[in-house]
């Protein structure tokens, strides 16, 4: 059929088998874009005529998102006598796929698609493979994006994309962990993606991506980075929040060590999300006080596993500031001394009492701690 193609600049199905395999040899999974439209030219366009809408003059309907036209897509028609048959090819598809090793998709805007068939859709394929991931594109309405969750996406987009300051972040956080949506809604937080590239990171330099990044990566238990984000490029439309260079129209070559890049800081928060629990779970984030509104302190703990967080939210000063160390949640009282690593630093110091100041300069504008609980300073031969 029409899905087993590749783009033959990409290469040929074994080169895929070969990316799949040296993938997982380096610990990756390969995801997938599932994008349900057609360009005019398509196959399946001249071969199942019945599955899309014409005009009254025989010409195809093209896409609409009012007030634009798409002459380059054209749409499904998901109902009518011939739903059986499209519906069962466009399952097909992704089986085709999962079968060569793939288990993720991004499914490209699923809002403008019908609820039935993702139900459907969803529940065919993890009858066979339980473990697919679906991951929600979905950037609309709330009451759209929990429906979409409700009715088996495992993951979704969300709006920390836009969220920076601190009121905005807990407000949605609180939303996100406290409220029935934690029951059903599984966040993954983007930095950026094809489509956005955020004001946040347009005028806030090499700082404002580190402070994308470190909140993405700790508020979340899932996160997401879009290419060119390693390097920090943030060259936009004017007055658009989308890339000047947009890889949607040509195939990018970077050079993965160009000066400025964000590599290093990836990899260290990609390790502590390995080595620790509570960065494991999104629901266990806790919010703390501090006097500089720009500063956001915020705990999160499972079992033993106890971190503090401090990041300056603002990418053009440097912010000093007290906070309040949430020392009833951590097992202590104001009178106890207890150890305390700074994960990103790597010194070891010992703290006491329920305040602490601290300083954050734009280029390293995040401290993260460990505070050694009293159970595991027993067994780690801390005890005072």
């Amino acid at each position: 059929g029409g899905h087993t193609a590749i783009e033959p600049a990409l290469g040929t199905l074994d080169d895929f088998a070969h990316f799949v395999t040296s993938a997982r040899a380096e610990g990756l999974e390969i995801a997938l874009d599932y994008a349900l439209q057609c360009s005019p030219d398509h196959p399946y366009v001249r071969d199942h005529p019945e599955w899309f809408t014409f005009r009254s003059d025989g010409s195809i309907k093209y896409a609409e998102n009012p007030p634009k036209i798409y002459e380059d897509i054209v749409n499904f028609n998901f109902w009518g006598p011939h739903a059986p048959a499209l519906w069962n090819e466009l399952r097909d598809v992704l089986l085709f796929w999962i079968e060569r090793g793939v288990r993720i998709f991004r499914v490209d805007n699923p809002h403008t698609k019908p609820f039935p068939f993702w139900e459907w859709m969803i529940s065919e394929v993890r009858r066979r493979y339980p473990e697919t991931v679906f991951l929600a594109e979905a950037f609309t309405r709330p009451v759209m994006m929990k429906h979409l969750a409700k009715i088996g996406f495992t993951q979704s987009y969300t709006y920390f994309t836009w969220r920076n300051d601190r009121e905005e972040l807990t407000s949605y956080l609180e939303e996100l962990t406290r409220t029935e949506m934690a029951e059903y809604f599984r966040p993954n937080f983007f930095t950026n993606t094809p489509d956005i590239l955020p004001t946040f990171l347009q005028s806030g330099g090499r700082p404002a991506f580190l402070i994308r990044l470190t909140l993405a990566a700790t508020l979340g238990s899932s996160y997401g980075i879009y290419s060119g984000f390693e390097l920090c490029e943030a060259a936009a439309l004017p007055g658009r929040e989308e890339y000047l260079d947009s890889e949607k129209y040509e195939v990018r070559v970077r050079d993965w060590d160009a000066p400025g890049n964000v590599k290093a800081e990836i990899g260290v928060l990609n390790r502590l999300r390995r080595e620790h629990a509570a960065l494991q779970d999104w629901r266990n984030v806790e919010f703390h006080a501090s006097d500089d509104p720009n500063v956001l302190v915020y705990s999160k703990v499972t079992g033993d596993d106890a971190l503090l967080f401090a990041i300056n939210l603002d990418p053009f000063a440097a912010r000093r500031t007290r906070f309040e160390v949430p020392l009833g949640r951590l097992g202590y009282t104001s009178r106890d001394r207890f150890v305390v690593d700074e994960l990103l630093g790597g010194n070891r110091a010992l703290w006491r009492g329920a305040t602490r100041t601290i300083e954050l300069g734009p280029a390293a504008p995040a401290a993260i701690y460990r505070i050694v609980s009293p159970r595991s300073a027993e067994s780690e031969g801390h005890g005072s």
